[in-house]
């Protein structure tokens, strides 16, 4: 590329993550496909118990105010007969906290003015379809598809915070378009878009392309134009993407993204708004933090490498202390992602460096920039 993009970067995420992720259990009526804790539906022996996880929530304390917001995971937190209990102390506590419930039978009208009478800031559902046949598919449970879709009108009409999540892979890359018109024409304001890590039960799952992946965050660019606050996880690229389309344009052009674009735009219409990617965010380990059911201490869900126990180590200090996630955020990484003018912003994917080149610190595979830069392809003027 023409120029040259500075790249160092003032590690605002040094002291403290935004986000502690707590996985409280493997507990799950579901049996998703690509489900990254293989979850099932008893919860395992050495889950942390109601006292530990209070200690959890006072420990988040010492991050110092703000303190990071604790998004409550699984497996499905319902499983948890104490899960409003542990909310209810989160809440005390003054640590903001978002859940993320799996849509099955637990999760009622009743449970949703529940959760949100308990403090929580909002909750995630999962819809990985345009239309049942692929969701249920996924999901491996029929009804579930228009189970999600009632549980999103339950959250708007009750004024529940309502983030919806969607796992990019093969077989539902093309319906992508069409889930973005029907959870925005439900009143979806926020759109987390994962990129698929083959991990847990995701390893069967069939990836995209890195081609398809650049035409993805295309989209993805186009989509965070109409209004709606769109992030994704395991695809740092996505704001290199935003950066390139802000100065350049429409760079990237192939018949994959063009019919994303194309069925985008006939669904919605011109783009009014300016786009809602941010220019920076999160890595794992770099404003990321996981804790597993076992209380196991992780740069993030994707990323098991263990650092810690919450049972016998500060997690704060683990966080601001871990070699592996200080070099993270310093970006001491290897290959292209280590000389990449982006990698301030970027950084690429963690988790799949890890799954594909067995180090945290090595270059994202499914990152096309390096053959861009080497010439092999060619931008569109």
């Amino acid at each position: 590329m023409d120029g040259e993009t500075k790249t160092a970067r003032t590690p605002t995420f040094a002291q403290k993550p935004i986000l502690v992720f707590w996985e409280t259990t493997k507990a799950c009526m579901l049996a998703c496909r690509h489900c990254r804790a293989s979850a099932i539906h008893t919860a395992l022996p050495g889950e942390l118990t109601t006292d530990e996880g209070i200690a959890l929530i006072d420990r988040m304390t010492g991050f110092g105010a703000p303190y990071p917001v604790m998004v409550l995971t699984g497996g499905d937190p319902l499983m948890r007969d104490d899960i409003f209990q542990l909310m209810g102390h989160a809440n005390k506590r003054g640590v903001k906290f978002a859940v993320s419930p799996a849509v099955t039978d637990r999760l009622t009208r009743e449970a949703m003015v529940k959760l949100r009478d308990s403090g929580a800031a909002s909750i995630s559902v999962s819809l990985d379809g345009a239309v049942r046949e692929t969701h249920d598919g996924i999901r491996t449970v029929d009804g579930t598809f228009d189970a999600t879709l009632q549980a999103i009108r339950n959250a708007v009409d009750i004024g529940l915070g309502i983030q919806v999540n969607t796992t990019v892979m093969k077989s539902n890359v093309r319906e992508l378009p069409r889930i973005f018109n029907l959870i925005k024409g439900l009143g979806v304001k926020v759109w987390e878009v994962f990129f698929l890590i083959k991990v847990g039960r995701g390893a069967e799952i069939e990836d995209i392309s890195p081609a398809e992946y650049e035409g993805v965050c295309n989209f993805l660019y186009d989509a965070s134009r109409y209004g709606v606050v769109i992030r994704t996880v395991e695809a740092p690229f996505e704001r290199r993407v935003a950066k390139m389309r802000a100065e350049r344009g429409a760079y990237w052009k192939d018949g994959f993204y063009s019919h994303l674009h194309s069925e985008l735009v006939e669904l919605e219409g011109t783009p009014r708004y300016e786009s809602t990617i941010a220019p920076r965010g999160t890595l794992d380990g770099d404003g990321i933090l996981f804790v597993a059911n076992d209380g196991t201490i992780s740069p993030g869900g994707f990323l098991p490498i263990k650092l810690g126990n919450v049972r016998t180590d500060d997690i704060v200090e683990v966080y601001r202390g871990s070699t592996v996630m200080k070099g993270i955020r310093a970006r001491e990484l290897d290959g292209y992602c280590g000389k990449c003018e982006f990698k301030g912003i970027c950084g690429g994917s963690r988790s799949r460096a890890y799954y594909s080149e067995h180090s945290p610190t090595a270059s994202d595979p499914a990152c096309i920039y390096p053959r861009i830069c080497a010439g092999e392809i060619g931008l569109a003027p």
